[in-house]
Formats: C-alpha cells, structure tokens, sequence
C-alpha cells in the first residue's frame, strides 16, 4: 500500500510506493535514468506510466479473440516459466535475531 507523508509545510506529498528489484533490473534501471539525465524515481515513474498507459490503450476485444482461455496471468506464468532457472549463489543466510 502507498503511504502518504507530510511536508514542513503542512501539504502532503505524493504517495510512495517501495518496491524490491533484482539487481540487474536495478542496474539497467539506473543506467537509462543516467542515459536520459533523471533520478532512478523519476525514470521508474516514467516507465510505469508509459507501461500503464499502454494496458489500459490495449482493447478488451483483442484479448478475447485471441485466445479466451489464456489471460494476462497466465501469459505471465507461462513467461516466467519460459526462463531460463538460476542458480543461488552460495547458500541461504540465516539471521539471527538477539533478544535482550
């Protein structure tokens, strides 16, 4: 959920939203924020609305003739599955958490 917060003058700020990237998703985020001069934030925001703008551009019609049984999850799914699997580099870290 976005969560909101409050600026010294009284407004509120727009809402923010954290999100989790693998680190070359991360990389390649950051290297065209720089290409195109912006802030990573600003080159996510971006790329989030032109993503946005084009599901919502897309008819309903055309996914409904082109396959009825296969939605956008499945399509999704089916991508996922498509990749290559990697393998974890060393093992799990285990936390240790000190109670007083």
């Amino acid at each position: 959920m976005a969560t909101r917060q409050i600026s010294s003058n009284g407004k509120t700020k727009s809402p923010r939203v954290q999100v989790v990237l693998p680190e070359e998703l991360c990389d390649r985020l950051s290297a065209l924020a720089e290409q195109e001069s912006r802030t990573v934030s600003n080159m996510a925001k971006v790329l989030i609305q032109e993503g946005l703008k084009q599901l919502e551009q897309k008819p309903a019609i055309e996914e409904t003739e082109s396959s009825p049984a296969l939605t956008s999850t499945e399509g999704f799914r089916s991508a996922l599955e498509a990749q290559e699997t990697k393998r974890l580099k060393g093992a799990p870290r285990r936390f240790r958490l000190h109670r007083p």
